[in-house]
């Protein structure tokens, strides 16, 4: 008995979307129903927590990170180390120099003018000064400008000015100028009370030795309370006090500093026994307490 024929479908019928009729006649096939979109669950209380926990994780992190470094404890041997690298690469100043740099600013160079016979001016005296007032009050000694027509001062900063006398102390040699005229930021000396003083304690002098300078000198306080009588005018001074920094016609009227930069006396003779009038190793100083009075100011 023969078999009935049976027709698989076409790839034209398999291709055409439902709905469609797959042949004249046949019914349309029905659609497909879409399938179930999935709805995207909101997070849970327990993922929002663990999520801040991260966040928070990161963010300490951070900061940690971006934190700066400790600072190095600093030890005895570290500043011994760094102490001892300065002083083997480093020339520090001189405590004679740093002495010298501390007055050096209100220290004078102090002329005295006289007429000759025809009548012409002409330099009769010079030696040293410093400035104790910045007003323009100069300490200096009195044999420096006695007999002066004319006095002249010429400051650290170049600065030169006419001066006057305004006091004197014949007893100590002492003078007392003011100049007429006065540099910027002129800055006076600090003084200290010779109390404390003592034999070998370090001081500088500084002045216009032979009209040369400002100059330099450093020693030490040799003794106190000294006497000594000028060989030119028989004058006899007492209290002073003798130092070894060498000092020279120039000096007179300039300033002894300790160590620390402060002024201690105003260098006043030098001793020599011969005619030659050069430094031996004897200089004598009055003491700044005279000589704070002979500028009218009070005692220390």
């Amino acid at each position: 008995m023969p078999r009935p024929v049976r027709y698989s479908p076409s790839r034209s019928d398999r291709a055409r979307p439902p709905g469609q009729p797959t042949a004249p006649g046949a019914a349309p096939t029905p659609p497909t129903p879409d399938a179930p979109r999935r709805r995207l669950r909101p997070p849970s209380t327990q993922q929002l927590h663990w999520a801040a926990m991260a966040l928070l994780a990161l963010l300490l992190a951070a900061l940690w990170w971006l934190q700066p470094a400790p600072a190095p404890r600093i030890t005895q041997k570290a500043i011994d180390a760094a102490v001892l690298h300065t002083l083997e690469h480093h020339n520090l100043p001189s405590a004679a120099a740093r002495a010298a740099e501390a007055v050096a600013p209100s220290v004078v160079r102090v002329m005295g003018f006289a007429s000759n016979k025809q009548g012409k001016e002409v330099e009769r005296s010079v030696g040293t000064g410093v400035v104790i007032v910045d007003t323009g009050i100069i300490l200096t000694n009195l044999h420096v400008v006695r007999g002066a027509e004319r006095l002249s001062v010429t400051f650290a900063d170049g600065t030169e000015s006419d001066a006057s006398i305004t006091g004197a102390q014949p007893e100590n040699d002492l003078a007392v100028l003011r100049a007429h005229k006065l540099p910027d930021d002129l800055q006076a000396a600090p003084l200290r009370s010779t109390q404390r003083l003592r034999a070998g304690d370090g001081v500088v002098v500084i002045g216009f030795p032979f009209g040369i300078g400002p100059s330099a000198s450093a020693g030490v306080v040799s003794g106190l309370e000294r006497e000594f009588e000028s060989p030119e005018s028989g004058q006899e001074l007492r209290n002073l006090i003798q130092f070894d920094a060498a000092a020279n016609p120039g000096n007179s009227g300039g300033p002894l500093v300790t160590l620390d930069g402060e002024v201690v006396g105003i260098v006043t003779a030098i001793l020599n026994p011969t005619p030659a009038r050069t430094f031996i190793g004897i200089g004598f100083a009055v003491p700044i307490e005279n000589a704070a009075q002979a500028a009218g100011m009070p005692p220390f």
